[in-house]
């Protein structure tokens, strides 16, 4: 049970998303549970909940949190990432992403399938600077680190 079966965020602070956005979370949201895997390792200083986890995602002091709870709402884990490493890659797939909506109103199918082959691979280079800096902090799997850097460009939204 190395999963998420609940995801938050906390979006109070920021400025209301787009329509293209909430639609991007909306389906990130949707896929990170319908398919996961998030396992947190164990430590020797203390027992760590098994899954499922409720995560919570929030921008705090301009740094990433991610508050880990069981099922039954134990605390399994916090951890807080600089937002450093993410600036550019997210910066770079929200310009992508802005040539993409714009392609799909206006240009041809093959223009279209190559603007998204770029914004695939932004995002591909997203979610590996997740899977690091995630490490020995969380175990996953690229699919549900595409997905979490997803959320993690909604929330960059407005920071």
């Amino acid at each position: 049970m190395s999963r998420i079966s609940q995801i938050d965020l906390d979006d109070r602070n920021l400025p209301p998303p787009t329509p293209e956005i909430e639609q991007e979370r909306r389906v990130a949201v949707f896929d990170l549970i319908e398919d996961n895997s998030f396992a947190l390792p164990g430590h020797a200083e203390r027992d760590v909940p098994g899954g499922p986890y409720h995560l919570g995602l929030a921008i705090r002091d301009k740094r990433l949190v991610f508050d880990v709870s069981s099922e039954a709402g134990e605390k399994a884990a916090e951890f807080h990432l600089s937002l450093s490493p993410f600036r550019q890659v997210v910066k770079d797939y929200y310009q992508i992403c802005e040539s993409y909506f714009t392609a799909v109103k206006t240009l041809p199918p093959s223009q279209i399938e190559t603007i998204d082959m770029a914004r695939r691979g932004i995002h591909n280079e997203g979610s590996r600077v997740l899977q690091e800096r995630l490490e020995g902090k969380a175990e996953i799997d690229t699919d549900t680190a595409r997905r979490l850097f997803t959320l993690i460009c909604v929330l960059h939204f407005g920071v």
